[in-house]
């Protein structure tokens, strides 16, 4: 069933720590690391954790802590961040941070990094930031690369990080993939559900790319949600959770544990809740497998993506692994 350009593709895990309902936020912690064991296994290319600050929903606020235990818990399976939001910190500290990460796990840890600061007013606050850090976030990646180059003009050394090569990613559109294409990064686009605007923001990326001694040509990662299962109306139930908190933070403020499917479809939904619960339910890569591999075929030829970033959250663990299994079987026939 595997096609040519997906099993020349790589696919990675980008895992957000969900919490669920009823269970503590240290189990949604153990899940991610339990995760990245088993999609080990299952052959895929990267495990990545995420930076959320003050969200009910999200149990992973300190991503290269997690990073550490995941890169602990496995052997092989490349482990990074998606992302540091760079805006958030001071560069010098994230370069310590994955220096310590390297010297520990050599040839194993991604630097995945975002422009983005505190989701509210009041998180920005307890970060002692604003939403105008982001606007620097060009310099601050500059600096943090020159760390590791060993070219701070402070004078100052990064330990352990200074002379370390751990790849660096941007997870950007718009402007942001323009930085990442003039610094001579890899980037990472998570806008599967917008087609048009997702290869604009290629595009884009490809022309403005200046070659660096971080790569050499444009590497494009695509990332979104990808569900598989036996049927598909089974695939569609895993997006139930997900996309009702999605509706419930754009209508409430604030982003909530996920909840079974079952509890989430037969929920009362004010009009304007059901109106961005269809949404947040739409244009996913979601089905039986020869649908997702139809489908995903089509992207990578339109894309070119050298790799797929999944970050596909669910309630139901169980099913959530056995999608990330289906998904395998595609990429690595007989896995």
């Amino acid at each position: 069933m595997s096609s040519s350009v997906i099993a020349r593709t790589r696919f990675s895990v980008l895992d957000r720590s969900r919490t669920r309902e009823g269970r503590p936020p240290a189990e949604a912690l153990r899940d991610t690391v339990a995760l990245a064991r088993e999609t080990e296994a299952l052959g895929y290319h990267r495990f990545w954790v995420s930076e959320h600050h003050g969200v009910p929903g999200v149990a992973g606020s300190a991503p290269t802590v997690l990073a550490a235990a995941v890169a602990a818990a496995t052997r092989t399976i490349r482990v990074g961040t998606g992302g540091v939001m760079l805006p958030n910190h001071q560069p010098l500290v994230v370069a310590e941070q994955f220096g310590v990460l390297e010297s520990l796990f050599p040839g194993r840890i991604d630097m995945g990094l975002g422009r983005s600061v505190g989701f509210t007013d009041g998180v920005r606050r307890a970060l002692g930031r604003d939403k105008g850090d982001a606007e620097d976030f060009a310099a601050q990646l500059g600096e943090l690369l020159d760390w590791f180059a060993g070219t701070s003009p402070t004078g100052v050394h990064a330990r352990p990080a200074e002379g370390l090569r751990v790849p660096p990613f941007v997870l950007a559109m718009g402007e942001g993939a323009a930085i990442a294409a003039r610094a001579g990064l890899p980037v990472v686009i998570g806008d599967l559900r917008n087609g048009e605007r997702m290869l604009r923001g290629i595009d884009r990326y490809r022309s403005l790319f200046r070659p660096s001694a971080w790569a050499a040509e444009p590497y494009v990662v695509i990332s979104g949600t990808i569900a598989v299962a036996g049927t598909e109306e089974a695939a569609r139930r895993l997006l139930v959770p997900e996309a009702w908190s999605m509706a419930y933070a754009r209508t409430h403020g604030t982003f909530p544990p996920l909840a079974p499917a079952e509890a989430s479809e037969t929920r009362a939904m004010s009009a304007k809740e059901r109106e961005l619960y269809e949404s947040a339910l739409a244009g996913h890569l979601a089905g039986t497998a020869e649908q997702v591999a139809h489908e995903l075929e089509t992207v990578l030829k339109e894309t070119g993506a050298a790799e797929v970033l999944v970050t596909t959250s669910t309630h139901d663990r169980a099913a959530l692994l056995d999608s990330y299994r289906r998904l395998a079987a595609l990429f690595l026939p007989g896995s």
